[in-house]
């Protein structure tokens, strides 16, 4: 049940995203700072294409677009500890990251919700930048 209320809030919420995307150079910029990095790919991707290098990894939708939300802010809340902690999530494309910022910032408040324009394959390696395995 949760997940299907979770859906229909996600629909309704997504053209109103209150989250930033980040240009590649941006997202440079940020983990200069420290700012956290979450990318929310299936394991399978990870080992394919790798992760930008000190990515937190935990996965939303698996390979059906199931997931479960108590057990991924369970693992999510223990990376952002505060409402108001900057971090950029990344996924393939950008697309998983919008219904997930979405969620993030509208229905539980988040302040600071930034993804990567273009997700890791179009907004990192399509730049030549470097992942880790």
């Amino acid at each position: 049940m949760l997940q299907k209320v979770f859906l229909i809030l996600l629909l309704g919420n997504i053209m109103l995203a209150d989250f930033k995307t980040l240009s590649t150079q941006e997202v440079q910029n940020e983990i200069k700072k420290g700012t956290v990095l979450i990318d929310i790919r299936r394991p399978e991707e990870w080992k394919h294409y790798g992760v930008i290098e000190n990515s937190h990894k935990i996965t939303f939708f698996d390979a059906y677009g199931n997931y479960n939300i108590e057990q991924w802010m369970k693992t999510f809340s223990e990376i952002v500890t505060k409402k108001e902690q900057k971090f950029i999530l990344v996924c393939a494309h950008a697309n998983r990251t919008k219904t997930v910022g979405s969620f993030l910032s509208k229905q539980l408040h988040y302040t600071n919700v930034y993804e990567l324009d273009g997700g890791i394959n179009y907004g990192w390696l399509d730049k030549g930048l470097k992942t880790v395995k």
